[in-house]
């Protein structure tokens, strides 16, 4: 079967619409992120210096500075990955999850392998199904799409010697649980399991994808390939100046508050689509959207866009089809507004 990899979320927002398709916070920007930003503008004629703000975010996560990289994007970094380790025998990507870094692999001439997670198991990790030759794996932590979290010990389990696993947090930061007073399951403080490199992305909770900015947390020895791939000065001075505010301690508190809304969010939404007849939720959802299962999943997203609304296409992540839609947890009263609406579009089908 194939899939159209280069298809995301933004695809699916038009004039009008009230977006449940792109997984960004829509808030107003904090003055200590948008102040430095701002003040950032006054520099635009020198060129970009990414040493403070590399390490800010070293110090964030507990590493060295020639641990991490500042990317255009935790998209960028894939693209990195795929051309730096061309050289990788096995790239394994877990699926369903993002699909750009299935893409980037590809578009870097390498050839794919696939591991797909089932529903039937909540779309939990296997580390056992990822094959033991495979020296390039991906996998998401929470997962985009499915918004499941997967435990550290066995997203651990796959790091071995001669191996390069590449985990996607870009979502770690909207994930909450009571009682951690961090984001649960995150692996990016970790320096030792070999080869390991964790991606993470300012975009989603300070609602920052117009600027992109994300970085890499990996091996000192291995970064320096990644560079070499990246294009000079390819982080711009505000990005670099939104990735140094977002590292500091206000910044790591005001995460841990977000993350704690967007779960009673989140939760709200989940019960309301307890409501909804012939909808199935995928797995434990622990990120800022849910994954749902229901027949004629491209007809409904059809007819909520004609309604207003627009939702994520699920049929585009391999390992989930056309029965699927994704749809991004928002405040409350828009939630009980689109399940309302929702139920209206099931019901009216049914009724034909």
């Amino acid at each position: 079967m194939t899939f159209d990899l280069d298809h995301h979320g933004d695809a699916e927002v038009g004039a009008g619409l009230i977006d449940l398709a792109v997984n960004v916070r829509h808030q107003e920007m904090p003055a200590w992120l948008a102040d430095p930003i701002r003040e950032s503008l006054g520099r635009l004629a020198a060129y970009p210096d990414a040493t403070a703000a590399t390490a800010a975010v070293a110090a964030r996560h507990r590493r060295d500075p020639a641990e991490v990289l500042l990317t255009a994007g935790a998209a960028q970094a894939f693209v990195l990955l795929a051309q730096a380790l061309r050289g990788a025998r096995r790239p394994v990507v877990v699926h369903p999850q993002f699909t750009e870094p299935e893409a980037a692999l590809r578009n870097a001439g390498h050839r794919v392998d696939r591991v797909l997670l089932r529903a039937e198991d909540g779309f939990r990790l296997d580390p056992g199904l990822v094959p033991d030759d495979a020296d390039l794996v991906f996998v998401g932590n929470p997962t985009n799409p499915t918004s499941v979290l997967h435990p550290a010990v066995d997203v651990a389990k796959l790091a071995r010697p001669g191996r390069v696993l590449v985990v996607d947090e870009a979502f770690a930061d909207t994930t909450y649980r009571a009682g951690c007073p961090g984001e649960p399951e995150s692996l990016a403080q970790r320096r030792d399991l070999p080869g390991l490199v964790v991606l993470r992305s300012l975009t989603k909770t300070w609602g920052l994808a117009g600027l992109r900015v994300g970085y890499l947390l990996g091996p000192a020895g291995l970064l320096p390939r990644l560079a070499a791939a990246q294009p000079l000065w390819a982080v711009s001075t505000p990005a670099l100046a939104a990735a140094a505010a977002c590292a500091s301690p206000a910044a790591a508190a005001a995460e841990r508050e977000i993350a704690a809304a967007v779960a009673a969010d989140r939760a709200h939404l989940l019960e309301q689509l307890r409501h909804v007849p012939s909808v199935t939720v995928a797995g434990d959802p622990a990120s800022t959207f849910v994954a749902v299962r229901l027949r004629g999943a491209d007809q409904v997203r059809a007819e909520l866009r004609k309604r207003g609304y627009a939702v994520r296409r699920g049929d585009t992540f391999p390992g989930l089809g056309p029965d699927w839609l994704r749809i991004a947890v928002r405040d409350t009263a828009t939630t009980d507004r689109f399940a309302q609406t929702l139920r209206e579009v099931i019901r009216d089908r049914i009724d034909e």
